[in-house]
Formats: structure tokens, sequence, C-alpha cells
């Protein structure tokens, strides 16, 4: 995947873009490599996606790093730090992978799922 979309739409929209979709793949084309995550509401998409959570995403985007890492690097709580992870691997933003760490156990490494992120909030 190359992008993903995260936006304010309505239903009416968010449909469209799914009929067109369906329409393309109809006529065999290709899809572009992105992922679309609509919000009916902006407040709802910024409450989501905080600040704490965008910087995150920043973070991991540069290169992936471990939770402790990401611990040192935000200055966050490390309890903090893995509920947004692991809410934002729901989200299908992020993903983890546990790896070894020599003498210390296991860790969990985090990346982004696309090396692009896009918010798109639209008022009115």
């Amino acid at each position: 995947m190359t992008k993903v979309v995260i936006r304010t739409d309505d239903v009416t929209g968010f449909f469209a873009r799914a009929k067109d979709a369906a329409q393309r793949a109809d006529r065999g084309q290709s899809f572009e490599g992105k992922v679309t995550l609509s919000f009916e509401d902006p407040q709802r998409m910024f409450t989501v996606l905080s600040e704490a959570r965008r910087r995150l995403m920043l973070e991991v985007m540069h290169e992936p790093r471990t939770i402790n890492e990401l611990t040192h690097r935000l200055h966050r709580n490390r309890s903090a730090i893995t509920k947004d992870v692991g809410f934002l691997e729901k989200m299908g933003l992020l993903v983890s992978q546990r790896q070894a760490n020599p003498g210390h156990g296991i860790q969990k490494l985090v990346r982004t799922v696309a090396p692009k992120i896009e918010m798109v909030a639209t008022l009115g």
C-alpha cells in the first residue's frame, strides 16, 4: 500500500467512492494502492486521531521504532504508548511485530502501513 487517506465525508460521499471503485473493478482497472478511512464528523476524526496519536504515527513513519524507543522519544508513559499502538493497529494505520531483543526478551517493533498518510477534513 502506498498511501492511507483519512477524511471527513458523509454517507453519500462514501457510497459514491465505493460505487466508483466497483465500476473500476468491473472494467478490470487497477487500484491506486491506497486505503481511505472516513469520518462523518471532523471533530470525531481529530478526537480519534489526537495530537499524541498523530505524533506517534509521524515518529514511526520516519523509521520503525520499538515501544521502548517511542516511550523515550515521545516522553510518554509506556502503557499509554502501548494502548495507542493497539488502537491505531485496530484502525489499520499501524502494524507491529514481535522480535527478539537479545538479553532482554521480546520487543514490539511498530511501523505505519503506508509511507504516506493524508488527513483531509472538510468543514461545512
